[in-house]
């Protein structure tokens, strides 16, 4: 016991805080230091973003991590990466890895499967590397186009101004509120005419109602109704009017022959002078006709 004195377990317990420290780091580098895993080296001209520690992902899922870079100055196109894989994962010959990136900065390296079923790469051997076009490369390759269309931009927005300047542009937004509030009275028109409509339904659908069992009832009576001997009836009225209209065009009758005898027609035409002259000399020589004397003497 007078071993474990207050200096030695100062010591021991440094000792774990460093180890537990060294175990934790290396945790957060994503390495374990429990668990045996394949080293696969890839070679890079470009390793922008990448650096020891990267995830990587394979379809998605993590299978390892970048162990260390190593920069060849004698071959500076040649950067090669350890990287530790987890050994249940086989890299078909043809397999090469992508360095991604987002928008918030986070690198990973991504492996693309070559042919699965050919040959399988063995622990140590080389694949190749790449750096994947991600979208900032493609909004840097857009730059150029961009830098074009910024003329047609300012004419485009000059253009815009000068239209908006336009008195007219003016005039049309106000037509456009008058339009609007024309709009809004019709809309409340149409609200009203349909608030009455949806009122007056039930009772023109109750009158339609009506309209239709009369005109059903009408129907019925018609069908009750004997239309041949109707018709034949209509017939004989007919036939009767018929020979009335021969009766009237012949010189058989009395009537007939007032219609038809032209001697009576000049012999009544006649009488009707005589009797416009009479009265013509009637109202103009009244005395001839009525003898009226007052004081004794006659008028001839």
């Amino acid at each position: 016991m007078k071993f474990f004195t207050k200096e030695v377990r100062i010591a021991l317990v440094a000792i774990v805080a460093i180890v537990v420290l060294f175990i934790g780091m290396q945790f957060l580098k994503g390495k374990s230091l429990f668990s045996s895993r394949d080293v696969y080296y890839v070679r890079f001209d470009d390793v922008s973003g990448l650096s020891a520690s990267s995830p990587i992902y394979a379809n998605g899922y993590r299978v390892g991590v970048v162990q260390h870079i190593d920069y060849d100055y004698a071959h500076p196109d040649r950067i090669i990466a350890a990287v530790d894989l987890d050994p249940k994962l086989q890299l078909p010959e043809g397999t090469r890895a992508e360095i991604v990136s987002d928008f918030l900065g986070n690198v990973k390296l991504e492996l693309r499967f070559g042919d699965m079923g050919g040959r399988m790469l063995a622990h140590g051997d080389t694949i190749n590397g790449s750096m994947q076009a991600g979208l900032m490369s493609k909004a840097g390759e857009m730059i150029p186009q961009v830098e074009q269309m910024l003329p047609k931009l300012d004419s485009i927005l000059a253009s815009l101004q000068t239209l908006v300047a336009d008195p007219a542009l003016s005039g049309t937004m106000h037509n456009a509120e008058a339009l609007t509030a024309k709009l809004n009275t019709t809309a409340q028109q149409l609200n009203q005419l349909t608030a009455q409509l949806n009122r007056q339904m039930p009772l023109m659908v109750d009158k339609a109602g009506a309209v239709l069992t009369n005109a059903e009832t009408l129907t019925g009576n018609l069908s009750q109704l004997d239309l041949d001997a109707t018709m034949k009836k209509v017939d004989a009225t007919l036939e009767n009017v018929k020979q009335l209209t021969a009766t009237l065009n012949s010189n058989q009758g009395t009537v007939g022959k007032l219609l038809n005898d032209a001697n009576l027609y000049n012999h009544v035409n006649a009488t009707m002078r005589d009797l416009d002259s009479l009265l013509v000399d009637f109202k103009q020589h009244p005395r001839r006709y009525i003898n009226v004397s007052v004081f004794g003497k006659k008028d001839k």
